[in-house]
């Protein structure tokens, strides 16, 4: 019975979320995004890294815990303002001892280096839904400018919450030796592909 109940209230989640009021709430079109200030719900957004392991396939972690601040006004992206704090110690592969050797002086050296910001500079459009977000990486201590080729995906209120919110995808590349991060360059790829998914709360 109870497991019956939980398939209904799953169906009729969905059924809410693909009516047309619900859409109605939501748009893909950033020019009709709001305004203002927004702070980044750490619950759905998550930095994704991946580097070519010896050659033989291309592995995959993640970092959890990310928080941060947008302020953004469509109509002006160059007022934009992010401020991203990614928590190093939150690093996750599924395997607990490489996570405690990538938190070791062979990689991020968490001890040392407990977090890495991003902090944006510039702000160009590329596309209809589209922008290059460059910006300052700080990283293992060491600050350089990296871009994040960043996709919006939908701006309205989230059915769940009724909280109006923003979500990005975003990719980046970078080379972790230029950070000083060079246990294993080059068996371990020296190049980092960062995939981030970002969803944003309108600030109260």
């Amino acid at each position: 019975m109870r497991h019956t109940f939980q398939i209904a209230a799953y169906g009729l989640a969905v059924a809410l979320m693909l009516s047309p009021a619900a859409q109605a709430q939501t748009s893909t079109v950033p020019a009709q995004a709001k305004a203002g200030a927004y702070t980044l719900n750490s619950d759905h957004s998550k930095v994704t890294w991946s580097v070519n392991h010896l050659g033989f396939s291309t592995y995959t972690g993640q970092f959890q815990g990310v928080t941060g601040t947008l302020k953004i006004d469509p109509a002006n992206l160059a007022a934009t303002d992010l401020q991203v704090t990614i928590d190093t110690n939150l690093v996750g592969t599924l395997t607990p001892a490489l996570d405690t050797h990538l938190k070791s002086a062979d990689f991020l050296d968490t001890a040392k280096f407990p977090t890495a910001t991003f902090k944006s500079t510039k702000v160009t459009r590329t596309g209809d839904r589209t922008a290059d977000v460059a910006g300052n990486l700080t990283l293992h201590g060491v600050t350089k400018p990296v871009v994040v080729h960043a996709t919006f995906n939908q701006s309205g209120v989230n059915f769940v919450d009724k909280q109006y919110s923003l979500g990005f995808d975003g990719k980046a590349v970078i080379k972790r030796s230029e950070f000083g991060v060079t246990g294993y360059v080059p068996a371990v790829s020296d190049e980092v592909t960062l995939q981030l998914a970002a969803e944003f709360k309108a600030a109260k």
